[in-house]
């Protein structure tokens, strides 16, 4: 049994399905849980938790991705507003997604790293993982992590990753884990998957990123919280383990670092 640590049951792409369905469809095909994701506080949040709150094994995140970290109605949430709410209900079991994109640059990047600063500072608050998106900014996410991060009880995820090796190491020497979508499976992604290959046996998660980065062989199609099963065999074939020594281990790591969901 799979946990799809990262996925949009709300995203428009979804085509206005019932997230209940999608979830359903999923637990149908031996995924256990997942964590539906936060981009927008000020438009989302209620919508999550009712998600969340629907389903024993459904949790949510709270957080403002960078590409809406110059929204005003996100740059107005104060770091106490957002440790008050991530306390507020037990379906909240992390902080995120935020980080970093430089690819888009959809937000000025002042504002992004102000907002990853309070992101990380919230989680320290909180005692919540961290639930980290970069985009062509390695350097400056793994600068801002150690900044931060020094000397504190941080922790936290690199969602859906698709960076180099010395993000990954300065992500794994930090305590954080690493999260594979989809991407680990494309013909293309051969320093992916020796990074998948490599990551400590502890440190390593399974996501979709529904609905977006569908893996082999469903690649081109909206992604599922169904197909983390597809990203996680192929994982484990990489790393020469069995699918269901992989999924054990994986489902451990996810309830190790998400000890809330627990």
């Amino acid at each position: 049994m799979w946990i799809d640590s990262h996925c949009h049951l709300n995203h428009p792409r979804f085509e206005g399905r019932d997230p209940l369905e999608i979830a359903q469809e999923a637990f149908a095909q031996d995924i256990d849980g997942m964590v539906t994701i936060c981009c927008r506080i000020s438009e989302e949040l209620p919508q999550l938790l009712d998600i969340a709150g629907a389903h024993p094994k459904i949790w949510c995140s709270i957080g403002t991705h960078p590409h809406d970290a110059g929204l005003e109605a996100e740059k107005v949430i104060t770091q106490d507003e957002l440790v008050r709410l991530a306390k507020s209900h037990p379906k909240i079991v992390g902080i995120g997604e935020s980080g970093l994109d430089y690819f888009y640059d959809n937000s000025p990047r002042e504002d992004q790293e102000q907002s990853f600063r309070k992101h990380i500072r919230a989680c320290i608050a909180a005692g919540l993982p961290l639930i980290v998106h970069a985009r062509d900014a390695d350097e400056d996410v793994a600068r801002i992590l150690k900044e931060e991060g020094a000397g504190t009880s941080l922790k936290g995820v690199m969602h859906c990753f698709s960076s180099g090796r010395p993000l990954a190491e300065a992500a794994l020497e930090i305590g954080f884990y690493l999260s594979f979508s989809g991407i680990v499976t494309f013909k293309n992604a051969a320093e992916l998957q020796d990074i998948a290959k490599d990551t400590p046996d502890d440190r390593i998660l399974v996501e979709t990123d529904a609905p977006f980065l569908a893996p082999v062989p469903h690649r081109g199609k909206a992604g599922h919280p169904a197909y983390t099963a597809c990203t996680g065999e192929f994982i484990a074939e990489l790393r020469g383990a069995t699918p269901e020594a992989f999924a054990a281990q994986t489902t451990r790591n996810f309830f190790t670092l998400f000890d809330k969901a627990a």
